[in-house]
């Protein structure tokens, strides 16, 4: 049997490469991304034109951990938050569930995983002088200022208004979200 953290690494993997597989039945191709030549990614397949190339999720190889996030800010970061950002790196993917689109966020390569590390302080930061519940983001809506977290206490999912208190559960966990979704085939 697969630990919990086994299981969601194995479930964002699944996942990423049936959407890549949805893509090139609908589109006949990879999934497509801007180039920024200062940013290479291990995701970048081919180059298409000057300001594009295709891509897909690849699993991240070296070690990653948010312990210097922890450490500055005094704060256990919740499993489910280095599983879920630490195996894979993709550009954003599509997606759908019950509540409406949204678009899941992956770091593209390892500077950009210390970017993310970066804003993740700033948010937390935020949620501590705000003296609320530490969430960290990992999705957006289409809603303006509304984002999908996970709850550091207890890995629960949520939507919340930036700057706000979560206001609505979606799910108990980043597992159960994750399985929840579809692709937004429409936005493809």
């Amino acid at each position: 049997m697969k630990s919990s953290d086994e299981q969601l690494t194995e479930t964002l993997w699944q996942f990423s490469q049936t959407y890549i597989n949805e893509y090139q039945q609908k589109k006949g191709c990879y999934p497509v991304a801007e180039i920024d030549p200062d940013s290479v990614s291990p995701c970048q397949i081919k180059t298409i034109d000057e300001q594009n190339c295709s891509w897909q999720a690849v699993k991240i190889e070296q070690t990653l951990n948010f312990d210097n996030v922890a450490n500055a800010l005094e704060v256990k970061i919740h499993a489910d938050v280095c599983d879920y950002y630490c195996s894979i790196y993709s550009d954003s993917i599509a997606a759908t569930s019950v509540d409406g689109k949204l678009s899941l966020l992956f770091a593209w390569n390892f500077a950009d995983f210390e970017r993310l590390q970066e804003n993740m302080i700033g948010h937390i930061m935020m949620k501590q002088q705000l003296k609320q519940t530490i969430t960290i983001f990992f999705a957006v809506t289409d809603e303006e200022d509304m984002i999908i977290s996970l709850n550091n206490d207890n890995g629960e999912i949520w939507l919340e208004q930036i700057g706000c208190e979560p206001h609505r559960k979606l799910a108990n966990s980043m597992q159960e979200f994750i399985t929840g979704l579809n692709f937004d085939i429409e936005s493809i």
